[in-house]
């Protein structure tokens, strides 16, 4: 293949060639969002079209609202790596990878401009109406992959794409200083809680343990969704929010 017809429309064509089949004919419903996490989008851009480098993704947004496409939707991309969501492992095969352009934590981490946050509302948009992809399955590459993946971070703005009717979120509780378990507690509450964050989607084991998958697993929660402190202890904003994310969802995840 030489060449495609975007997906999205006004949306440029830079073909990779890393990507392949959706598994079983699975059809995508889940939107997965990433940061570059490289020193500039024009290197993050060459990479994810390298064949020596094996990865890839749908879509990049660079920083002045400019969108690529690289693989079409109905092709898989290799852009989750090793990750689940929900019982599912074969992120690729189920999810629209979209890469936003920041240089990430290890290259000067900085907030996403208006512009590119704009053109990553539009572009989540229209691939949410062609695949009809629900709220709850817009979802971070820290949220599939558990203490691999730190991405798009603490300062991507999901509030901005929930009041655009992009994503699950609500506001989070507000921080009192209670800590209600930390790492190294064990006991029927811890329990609850990693019953409560594996009910959301995330892949944690239920141990009653509060183990080092579960703190990586409150880290990435609290990176979506209480990005104020973001330290893996279970305090009552982190788990009150938890709770009313799962209640907003009423039935839907059963």
């Amino acid at each position: 293949m030489s060449g495609f017809q975007p997906d999205h429309p006004h949306a440029e064509v830079r073909l990779s060639p890393n990507f392949g089949l959706r598994r079983e004919g699975v059809k995508p419903d889940m939107i997965v969002l990433h940061y570059t996490g490289m020193e500039t989008g024009e290197g993050a851009e060459a990479w994810l079209c390298d064949p020596a480098s094996e990865v890839s993704s749908h879509y990049l947004v660079h920083e002045d609202g400019r969108i690529v496409q690289m693989v079409r939707e109905s092709d898989r991309a290799w852009h989750a790596g090793k990750s689940s969501w929900r019982g599912q492992t074969d992120i690729n095969s189920c999810s629209i990878g979209i890469e936003i352009v920041n240089p990430g934590h290890a290259f000067g981490y900085r907030s996403f401009p208006r512009r590119q946050m704009e053109a990553v509302i539009a572009l989540c948009q229209g691939i949410a109406e062609r695949h009809n992809v629900p709220p709850e399955r817009v979802l971070a590459h820290s949220d599939v992959a558990l203490g691999r993946k730190v991405d798009p971070g603490e300062k991507f703005s999901w509030r901005t794409l929930h009041e655009a009717g992009i994503g699950h979120w609500v506001a989070p509780s507000p921080r009192n200083g209670r800590r209600e378990m930390q790492p190294g507690e064990v006991g029927n509450a811890v329990e609850e809680l990693q019953s409560m964050l594996a009910l959301y989607g995330y892949g944690v084991e239920i141990t009653g343990h509060f183990d080092a998958q579960t703190t990586v697993t409150v880290q990435a929660f609290q990176r979506h969704f209480r990005t104020s402190c973001v330290d893996g202890v279970a305090d009552a904003s982190t788990i009150s929010t938890l709770r009313r994310l799962l209640s907003s969802l009423e039935g839907s995840l059963d």
